[in-house]
């Protein structure tokens, strides 16, 4: 317990650090997997185009190599902003890949009928998609997401190698004070076991209100 004790603050700072970044890059994520599921099926070839190609791309990109870029290639453009910001985008952006295909195959489970209705009855696609589809979409699709922002929170442990306060980063200055690496790494990950068993409370609750019966 001493390594914890002595260095509550230390700890503390990293665990909000990673808590920070994990609600920022968990709205972004959100945000743009939303835009890009909408790209994916909206009947606009360009669009479809467009959400293709940002999903193939994030998703078969190594998350430390979009850090790389982000970090340290958008301040060559001339867009300097704080570490944190970039780890959010690079988080957020790497994420809402994956949260895009969970979104998808929720609408791909209501039945086309459902559509087809709807445009029956003269609803434009952002009519038919915000009041008939994603509503039912969004009861399959509460697991993956909650998944999926799980690993985001254990996936913000890259950004503490770019000078991001995090959880992880903190057992650097406890090696250099002296204090045992094995007990560091033990206290680091009941951070993060906490971090990710609230996110899986949060989908618990929402799966029992509205997920879909089994």
């Amino acid at each position: 317990m001493d390594v914890l004790t002595e260095n509550w603050s230390l700890y503390g700072e990293g665990f909000l650090g990673t808590v920070e970044l994990t609600v920022y890059a968990s709205i972004l994520a959100l945000v743009l997997g939303f835009v890009m599921a909408s790209f994916r099926v909206a009947p606009v070839g360009s669009l479809r185009a467009i959400g293709t190609v940002w999903v193939t791309v994030l998703r078969n990109t190594p998350l430390t190599l979009l850090f790389f870029a982000v970090l340290l290639g958008l301040p060559r453009f001339g867009l300097v902003l704080p570490f944190q910001v970039f780890a959010v985008l690079a988080l957020g952006c790497y994420t809402s890949a994956f949260i895009c295909e969970a979104l998808r195959s929720g609408i791909n489970t209501v039945p086309t009928g459902q559509g087809e209705a709807a445009r029956s009855l003269g609803m434009s696609f952002k009519q038919t998609l915000g009041t008939v589809v994603l509503p039912q979409a969004f009861r399959s699709v509460i697991p993956p997401v909650g998944s999926t922002l799980i690993a985001l929170a254990k996936n913000s442990a890259i950004a503490g190698a770019f000078s991001v306060t995090e959880l992880l980063g903190t057992y650097k200055t406890l090696n250099e004070l002296g204090y045992s690496i094995i007990w560091s790494f033990v206290w680091i990950a009941v951070g993060y076991l906490i971090i990710t068993l609230a996110i899986s409370a949060i989908f618990n609750v929402l799966e029992k209100r509205w997920g879909v019966a089994r």
